[in-house]
């Protein structure tokens, strides 16, 4: 027997491991059961405690939101409102984002220089970005640029500095191993430095997509015409909560979908690492 065949016969064996439909997928089904329930608890409990244990006037009922938000889709009024927002959300998020990225890998690459503008960028992080706000309407008007430009601003920072840490945090010895064989700084970053920071850059992406909205709808209460900040606004003004809670829900669907859209991303760019670590 040659050495070939002993070793392919000494090698372990990897047995495909069969499981049921509820094997596979019982843990999330059962989660995703969980959280049905306790929606649909927390609502009943609501629709039947109004006017029972606090004034309706203050707090509405599921049945009233419901009805409001059919009553504005009948009408155009949520959709039309609900496009502005979130092309407003989307643009800040990308714009935001991808600067906070691109600044993210450059300055932590360039340890001088992240040294010296370290205090500057927090310093303008520390900044609540609601105070930019009257400066933005002043610099671009009241239009859809100023809610980008605020949503981005707020999601910049986010990004940037999860993306600094990701990079800093990198395995220096892997680095070491990489020039040892031959390759360059081009090949650092690419094998090396990419991959690895990639946690880094999508926990900024995943924390930054409800500040992006945070951004978008804190511009439109402070000056629109449109928008979901402006049906919050106008509803608030006609003392309507049950339009209040409608925007507020929509918000939330559109939060969720976003943070949905960001996991898919995160689990194929992590398909590199084992399996516990991309739950």
């Amino acid at each position: 027997m040659s050495a070939d065949v002993k070793e392919v016969e000494d090698a372990p064996q990897v047995v495909p491991i069969e499981r049921s439909f509820w094997g596979r997928y019982g843990a999330r089904i059962s989660v995703w059961a969980a959280r049905v329930v306790l929606v649909a608890v927390v609502l009943l409990v609501w629709q039947w405690a109004a006017d029972r244990w606090f004034d309706v006037i203050f707090t509405s009922r599921p049945s009233e939101i419901w009805d409001r938000l059919v009553e504005w889709q009948q009408d155009g009024i949520l959709w039309s409102n609900t496009w502005v927002t979130i092309q407003e959300i989307i643009y800040g998020f990308a714009v935001g984002a991808a600067a906070g990225v691109l600044s993210g890998f450059v300055l932590a690459s360039a340890t001088l220089l992240y040294r010296v503008l370290d205090p500057f960028v927090m310093a303008l992080y520390s900044i609540p970005k609601v105070a930019l706000a009257p400066l933005f309407i002043v610099w671009f008007g009241i239009g859809m640029h100023m809610k980008v430009l605020l949503a981005a601003a707020t999601v910049f920072f986010l990004v940037f500095l999860n993306t600094v840490a990701g990079v800093r945090e990198v395995d220096r010895g892997l680095i070491d191993a990489v020039r040892l064989m031959g390759g360059g700084r081009w090949h650092v970053t690419l094998k090396v430095v990419l991959p690895a920071s990639m946690t880094g850059v999508l926990t900024g992406l995943k924390v930054a997509i409800p500040y992006a909205l945070i951004g978008a709808v804190i511009g439109e209460l402070v000056a629109s015409n449109r928008g979901l900040g402006y049906l919050i606004n106008d509803a608030a003004a006609q003392f309507d909560t049950a339009g209040v809670f409608a925007t507020l829900v929509v918000l939330s669907v559109i939060a969720a979908v976003l943070n949905l859209l960001v996991g898919l991303l995160d689990r194929r760019l992590s398909r590199w690492k084992p399996l516990e670590a991309r739950r």
